[in-house]
């Protein structure tokens, strides 16, 4: 599956088939968790897999009673360690490179779960206390989101999305003025289909002027 196949067609599972998933994708989706961007490759994250019905169903209930939960095989928790990039970055390495790490990682992980033919859902509303309590972590220890994983029952259609001009400003918040010769997509895009369209017109309508004019010629030689 090309990455941005993977991109587009990923959709929030929240309805799971009763099949168990097979290890060996667990182990490849956490691969693809460890090898997301992160600020001086700390990776300060940690992966718990959580199988066992009553633990899913505990954080399920920490997850501000979303049962849904329970029907999927496999939890995976992300947990941060943010102290380690606060001892390289101070605070902003704790309260915002730790985070976007994470986030990274998730990502990775519900594109691939995706890849594979899983369904997947990132979670990040709970109580992260009751969290704590049940993975008995340490307090310093901040859980970034819950992925629960399985085989979809449901095909979510896509939601609406903007389109990608309403979202893109110029070299400023606002900015909408760009030079045609450096516009990105849709108006560089759309210049370049009319010069083709453009050439094609010309080059039909000139061989239908010569065949009129050789037909015209004939007609004028036969008399």
């Amino acid at each position: 599956m090309e990455v941005f196949d993977a991109i587009r067609g990923r959709r929030s599972i929240r309805k799971y088939k009763d099949k168990l998933v097979p290890w060996d994708n667990i182990i490849t989706i956490m691969q693809a968790g460890k090898y997301a961007p992160c600020a001086g490759n700390l990776q300060n994250w940690k992966f718990i897999v959580v199988k066992t019905d009553a633990k899913r169903k505990a954080i399920a209930q920490a997850c501000l009673q979303q049962e849904w939960m329970e029907n999927a095989p496999i939890f995976i928790v992300v947990v941060a360690e943010p102290e380690k990039a606060e001892r390289y970055y101070g605070i902003r390495g704790s309260r915002l490179y730790t985070i976007q790490g994470c986030a990274a990682a998730i990502q990775n992980m519900l594109l691939t779960a995706h890849s594979l033919g899983l369904g997947a859902c990132w979670v990040g509303a709970f109580d992260e206390d009751e969290i704590i309590r049940i993975l008995n972590l340490e307090e310093d220890k901040p859980v970034q989101g819950v992925i629960t994983i399985g085989y979809a029952d449901e095909n979510p259609e896509p939601p609406p999305k903007y389109r990608i001009e309403h979202m893109m400003f110029f070299e400023k918040w606002w900015g909408r003025v760009e030079s045609p010769r450096t516009h990105l997509g849709w108006w560089s895009a759309f210049n370049a289909r009319v010069v083709e369209e453009g050439k094609k017109l010309v080059k039909k309508t000139g061989k239908r002027i010569k065949e009129r004019i050789e037909k015209v010629s004939s007609k004028k030689q036969q008399k």
